[in-house]
């Protein structure tokens, strides 16, 4: 976790918290509630698509990892 930074967030008051099963709540990180590369095939996270074709990322954390907010950054600016 990376206390007192913009690359941090955490809301243990959301109704939804956590919004995927972790191991460490204490270290989930909220700034990314939604996934900003959801749109994405290349997001880097875990998802699969549903048969309907509906992108499923319920099991990918990766937004809500404090050490990956360069990467997502990197991710929307340089594709």
């Amino acid at each position: 976790m990376i206390p007192h930074s913009a690359s941090f967030f955490r809301n243990t008051d959301c109704e939804w918290f956590p919004c995927h099963k972790v191991e460490d709540e204490d270290n989930f990180n909220c700034l990314f509630c939604y996934c900003p590369l959801y749109t994405r095939d290349d997001c880097g996270g875990d998802f699969c698509y549903t048969d309907g074709g509906i992108k499923d990322c319920t099991a990918c954390t990766l937004p809500h990892k404090a050490e990956k907010y360069a990467y997502i950054l990197d991710k929307l600016n340089n594709g």
